[in-house]
């Protein structure tokens, strides 16, 4: 095991001394011409590829795409190193110490049986951190989640941590009541047409829907990913059905698509 640590440290060191050279003077104009502002993008595009592969269980493309990954946190680290900020030792060293002090539990003499009782210490080392550093308490609870978040992940944070201060259902009964109760809302709303309205609506629908995901211990963000990712096959079918009968997709029936659906769907629920 210590030979693949001392091998992952010293690729690792390879990975950083190439962005420096692709940075340097006379490195490529394209990274040397990058900012914080221009890579950033890039940053949640390779996670999301990272997702992908593993949604696919595609462990080879996992590979490359977790290679991928890696370089943004270099790139940042070199471009902040350029500017005297910090280098990627120290967002090193940040990392590690973290690791360490918000696991006592492995590091230290403290206990926690299950992950539960782990968070209990993770959110209680967090809030001595912020103490010790003179962090102003934020107005609310929620302010520790980002605004930036996609939406559904936003969502899925923010009921997590509203529930565990409790301000949640007592069970999953009464969040498809709520369910059921926001669908009947939104059908009022869609009578009124008043656009405003119909939004305010559909969005506290999908608001309890991520919260029925969470009391069944489902990700709502890959649920939503693996429900398009079969929408998606079942629509290349209907495609490939009419291209098959000649047919413009535009020109051909609704009930046509719909049986070539059908079809398409039982065809992977085969495999």
């Amino acid at each position: 095991m210590a030979e693949r640590f001392a091998e992952a440290g010293k690729k690792f060191g390879e990975l950083v001394e190439v962005m420096a050279r692709l940075r340097a003077p006379g490195g490529c104009p394209w990274d040397r011409k990058q900012t914080f502002e221009t890579i950033k993008t890039y940053l949640l595009e390779e996670a999301y590829e990272v997702m992908d592969a593993i949604d696919r269980e595609d462990w080879r493309g996992l590979q490359e795409e977790l290679g991928d990954l890696l370089l943004q946190p270099v790139f940042f680290a070199e471009i902040a190193a350029e500017q005297g900020l910090f280098t990627v030792s120290d967002s090193l060293d940040a990392i590690n110490q973290k690791l360490v002090r918000r696991h006592p539990h492995v590091f230290g003499d403290a206990r926690a049986e299950t992950p539960a009782e782990v968070m209990v210490h993770w959110n209680e080392i967090k809030k001595r951190e912020k103490a010790e550093q003179g962090t102003v308490a934020s107005a609310s609870v929620l302010d520790g989640v980002p605004r930036n978040l996609p939406a559904l992940m936003e969502a899925d944070k923010v009921s997590h941590k509203a529930a565990g201060l409790g301000f949640d259902w007592p069970d999953i009964g009464g969040v498809l009541d709520k369910v059921r109760e926001e669908a009947e809302e939104l059908a009022n709303a869609q009578h009124t047409q008043n656009a405003k309205h119909i939004e305010h609506e559909l969005g506290d629908l999908l608001f309890t829907i991520v919260n029925l995901a969470r009391h069944l211990k489902i990700d709502p963000e890959q649920a939503l990913r693996k429900s398009t990712a079969r929408f998606r096959g079942r629509f290349a079918h209907v495609e490939t059905r009419a291209a098959e009968s000649g047919r413009d997709l535009n020109e051909t029936p609704l009930e046509q698509m719909e049986e070539w659906w059908q079809e398409g769907k039982k065809l992977a629920d085969q495999k």
